[in-house]
């Protein structure tokens, strides 16, 4: 089974157990929830609302150059490898076509908040006239450089960002995600804690607006099925000692954790279950499921559940193995198909205006998703390429599913996966 979520433009959502029981997501959660960050601005009445813009056929002549800020250091460096792995085949794939369309790509770090990685490679990124920025993964970094990006006329599109700040972002429409907004993953979440017949539920959170937004949203979630949130304990960015939020928590014997983090999962569990807490009672979200196999000792975990978003990589053909052909090591591949889908719809938009400046291609992503109206389904670069050349409409439906921007570039369809953690550390997609 999967667990698919779609949001009109009014921000309306439903989530749906496909062949099962439709679980509701409410319109306030998607627009009211607030995490402890500061409020952002709201924008203008985006240019990317309204009728479809008219496609000038003919062939293409034209260079793409984009760069990425993905984490290849720093508290997520494990989706590094899968995100750059999905940009470099995207853009494999865009450039074997030749269709008129060439795709250069500048891979950079995006390290995390303890440090001004990002900002120092948006710099770089910037005076090589890139007209797209893949990245960053965190939305704690994203904060950090989006005014940046943006107020340099270049689309920011990441593929992991969740935190639901982004929405109404004063962001000239030139931010895009593929991933869904952590108010739809928390809802999931909370739910699904519920449902395996917990009562009471302590948190330990990251102090920034990926991990406060996504815990007030699991709380919600939580609460509304008759739960209890009994802890609350934060941490910030760069501590390395976690006895303390792991005392509180406990101290509460919540019949179940939610771990809301990043790699400092790598830390807390092993503390938490030496301190007595059962391992199969831990929940993971997406900045920390990972495979642990090499850092737990076997078992220490099974049981334990942890939710993602996108669909299961597994039940993508060969998505998987030319993936692996990009970068043999791999072995996670969270966050890889978003990655490859962004690069996709920044080339379609491209391709569409026949014009490679970021705010033309702004002007054109929400339409080339099949966001403002009807037009013909592509799954590939070729077809799509093929389609607007011919002066027609296109909806791409890519790897992490069908994206459809609303007028605010948030994806209006979504897959959260809920998976479990087994022997050997590593996890299987159960729902």
């Amino acid at each position: 089974m999967s667990v698919f979520a779609k949001a009109s433009a009014s921000r309306s959502v439903r989530a749906v157990v496909t062949g099962v029981a439709m679980v509701g997501v409410s319109a306030l959660l998607l627009t009211g929830c607030s995490s402890n960050a500061a409020e952002p601005a709201e924008s203008e009445a985006p240019a990317a609302s309204g009728d479809a813009q008219a496609i000038t056929a003919g062939d293409r002549d034209l260079t793409l150059k984009i760069g990425t800020i993905l984490p290849q250091s720093g508290a997520l460096a494990f989706l590094g490898p899968p995100e750059e792995a999905g940009v470099a085949l995207a853009v494999k794939d865009i450039n074997d076509a030749k269709l008129g369309l060439t795709v250069e790509a500048i891979f950079r770090d995006s390290g995390d908040t303890t440090t001004d990685t990002a900002t120092g490679s948006v710099t770089d990124l910037l005076s090589q006239d890139v007209s797209a920025i893949i990245g960053a993964a965190s939305s704690g970094v994203s904060k950090t450089v989006i005014d940046q990006i943006t107020g340099a006329g270049v689309v920011q599109f990441s593929p992991a960002n969740t935190s639901a700040d982004f929405t109404k972002y004063a962001d000239k429409d030139l931010y895009w995600r593929t991933a869904p907004s952590d108010l739809l993953q928390g809802e999931v979440l909370g739910t699904q804690i519920a449902d395996d017949g917990n009562s009471t539920l302590g948190l330990i959170v990251l102090n920034d607006s990926y991990g406060t937004g996504l815990a007030e949203s699991t709380t919600t979630a939580f609460e509304a099925a008759g739960g209890e949130v009994v802890a609350t304990s934060l941490f910030n960015e760069g501590d390395s000692n976690f006895a303390a939020q792991i005392s509180e928590v406990t101290a509460a014997n919540p019949d179940a954790i939610a771990l809301i983090t990043f790699d400092q999962a790598k830390v807390i569990t092993p503390a938490l279950v030496g301190s007595g807490y059962p391992g199969g009672n831990l929940y993971f979200v997406d900045g920390n499921l990972a495979d642990y196999s090499k850092d737990f000792d076997a078992g220490i975990i099974t049981g334990a559940k942890g939710t993602l978003p996108g669909l299961d990589v597994g039940t993508l053909g060969d998505f998987t193995d030319r993936l692996k052909e990009i970068d043999p090591t791999l072995t996670d591949y969270s966050y890889a198909a978003e990655s490859y889908d962004a690069v996709m719809l920044v080339a379609l938009a491209a391709y569409a205006a026949n014009d490679v400046s970021g705010e033309a291609i702004s002007k054109y992503l929400r339409q080339v998703s099949g966001g403002t109206g009807d037009g013909k389904e592509v799954t590939d670069f070729t077809a799509g390429a093929e389609a607007l050349a011919a002066g027609d409409q296109v909806n791409y439906d890519g790897f992490s599913g069908p994206v459809t921007f609303d007028e605010n570039g948030d994806p209006t369809e979504a897959t959260i996966g809920v998976y479990e953690y087994i022997e050997d550390n590593t996890f299987k997609r159960i729902n």
